[in-house]
């Protein structure tokens, strides 16, 4: 931007010609012209991993708008509410084992277990710890690779990364299987209730009842599990990383969660409304994302020229915004190097400003399911401990998400209550 335009300005990415649109206006931009003069798109080596290539549509706007018609149904409202309790028990339940025997912890390698070992439950009911293991193993393998150097050749990160997603693939397949199985059962034992078949209503039973076959499964459930893994752990980990840098702010959250807990009766879990009395909480998160967000940007295509800045985009070109070109401008968020929560207080920033999921109608489908498992974690976590990080100027590394080089190791101390 200071080189060129603080609007516009273009350069090669992944092999192609591409144009990267700045500021809030660029971003309104793209969020909204959406189906009109742009499309979604996704680098070949980013679908050789993620997608069977049988289910993989002619484009990644076949497979976006797609994706969105099932997720509606797994996130609305009254989906989301149900979940708040599962992912109180979750949580609780993960801290109990992995934290609280321990004086010292990694946050970033439990964060990861925590927020897989949740999507697991929740999006396809499996709860065995080691079949969830085994099921991360894979998952690992694609975040390492995804964003390595696409040589596909034996030994390099992208080949594992490829042999990887198709591990996961066959194992999203058998599950699929395995749940057809169990819902023609009750089906045959008249026992079938469609809102809520053998007590399960997960994203995978959704689909299954949807009509989907398993290729369009796996590569859709695989694709939100991928959007998971490492950034809500990685949400998570920074979030403890501030906490323990700022006192003040430490102090806030925990008065605010503490309040919540007193009001809870001794083994009652979280619920919507206790969720929705975070406040402060979550605009602490919102600043945390703001200064390293879950990833930096997205790509699209242009279906048809068009102008932006005094500059025609033609037509097969793709573009992309970045979340830096607004969440680190003074012209957006004063003295932006600053760790300040109250920016979110309010009114909070200027629309199409804060973008950490994207923005318009085409924003992250799956960022209120991201917020509630941040703050069910937030609450337990800040209610149960108080920690202090080992390395206190540990280097960030960027690999789609940032994420501390060490893993964010931190000292730990009960909290008698």
């Amino acid at each position: 931007m200071s080189k060129y335009s603080s609007d516009i300005f273009r350069t090669s990415l992944l092999g192609e010609d591409m144009v990267v649109l700045c500021g809030a206006s660029g971003n309104k931009v793209l969020f909204s012209g959406y189906d009109k003069y742009i499309i979604s798109w996704w680098p070949y080596s980013f679908k050789k991993i993620l997608m069977d290539p049988s289910g993989v549509g002619n484009s990644a706007n076949d497979e976006a708008a797609k994706m969105r018609s099932f997720l509606p149904q797994f996130l609305k409202p009254d989906s989301l509410k149900s979940y708040i309790p599962v992912m109180d028990s979750v949580a609780k339940e993960h801290l109990q084992k992995e934290w609280s025997p321990c004086k010292e912890v990694k946050v970033f390698a439990l964060s990861k277990k925590y927020t897989f070992a949740l999507g697991c439950r929740l999006f396809v009911s499996v709860d065995d710890p080691k079949y969830v293991a085994k099921l991360a193993e894979p998952f690992a393998q694609v975040m390492a690779g995804l964003f390595s150097l696409p040589i596909n050749l034996p030994g390099t990160p992208y080949n594992r990364a490829v042999k990887a997603g198709r591990r996961i693939r066959e194992e999203l397949k058998a599950l699929i299987t395995s749940r057809k199985m169990e819902l023609s059962t009750e089906d045959n034992n008249h026992n079938h209730n469609s809102k809520n078949p053998g007590g399960k209503m997960d994203l995978l039973t959704n689909m299954i009842l949807d009509g989907l076959d398993a290729t369009e499964i796996s590569n859709k459930i695989g694709g939100f599990f991928i959007a998971n893994h490492d950034s809500a752990s990685a949400a998570i980990t920074f979030i403890i990383s501030y906490l323990a840098d700022y006192p003040d702010v430490y102090r806030k959250v925990f008065q605010e969660q503490m309040e919540i807990l007193k009001a809870k009766g001794e083994r009652e879990y979280l619920n919507w409304q206790d969720v929705e009395m975070m406040k402060y909480s979550w605009c602490m998160a919102c600043e945390v994302l703001r200064l390293l967000p879950l990833a930096s940007g997205t790509f699209r295509e242009a279906i048809q020229d068009f102008t932006y800045a005094g500059y025609t985009i033609p037509k097969g070109w793709k573009a992309c915004w970045n979340v830096y070109t607004t969440h680190n401008n003074p012209k957006y968020f004063p003295e932006p190097e600053k760790f300040d929560p109250s920016r979110f207080e309010g009114n909070g920033p200027p629309p199409f400003t804060f973008v950490p999921f994207g923005g318009g109608p085409r924003m992250c489908p799956g960022k209120e399911y991201a917020r509630l498992q941040i703050l069910v974690f937030m609450h337990n976590i800040i209610t149960k401990f108080k920690w202090k990080k080992l390395i206190p100027d540990e280097e960030i590394k960027f690999i789609g998400s940032p994420f501390p080089a060490k893993g964010l190791p931190v000292s730990l101390e009960t909290i008698q209550i």
